[in-house]
């Protein structure tokens, strides 16, 4: 399995990190272990651009995830019970990619009071999440979500001996702006 991580914002990321947060989380899920995923990080222009083309919505977003054609979508979350090369988990799969923006997320992470570091870990695993499925479009679905979100990034701080990241819960304020394709 894949989790390949380029970093075109001009702002210096652990990259490796990020990659074994990718490979933490789809491990935590069961989802294949040949599934891929890209994770490409941005600048806040490029970030801005790619909101307009997809969403039609101004200036740059923190997070957006871009499924593959065939991977699950809003309407098909991948079943990690199920058994790999199905409809239901993708097995080899390019699952698809994931774009963060470091400068956004370097804003959200002082309102926060955590690390850059802790807000793309965060981020990511959104995304991720996102690429499998999960959406917080309506109530249940956005609990179910951040809740799995959070133990997600609780877990991968605890098992990394990372600063604690404080992953928001639905109706707390503390939101993500994502965007999806």
């Amino acid at each position: 399995m894949s989790i390949e991580v380029n970093n075109e914002s001009g702002v210096e990321i652990d990259e490796t990190a990020l990659a074994q947060l990718g490979r933490f989380v789809l491990d935590a899920l069961r989802i294949d272990p040949l599934a891929e995923v890209s994770v490409l990080l941005v600048d806040t222009d490029t970030m801005a651009a790619l909101h307009v083309q997809w969403m039609d919505l101004p200036g740059p977003t923190d997070v957006m995830a871009f499924p593959m054609d065939g991977a699950a979508g809003p309407a098909e979350r991948v079943d990690p019970s199920a058994p790999p090369g199905t409809d239901a988990n993708p097995g080899e799969a390019m699952l698809g990619d994931v774009v963060l923006c470091p400068a956004v997320a370097a804003d959200q992470a002082a309102s926060a009071g955590h690390s850059t570091e802790a807000e793309l870990h965060l981020l990511c695993t959104h995304g991720i999440l996102h690429l499998l499925g999960y959406d917080h479009g309506e109530p249940d679905e956005e609990r179910e979500m951040f809740e799995l979100q959070a133990r997600l990034v609780t877990d991968w701080a605890r098992a990394t001996k990372r600063g604690p990241i404080r992953a928001p819960r639905p109706g707390t304020g503390g939101e993500i702006r994502d965007s999806r394709r």
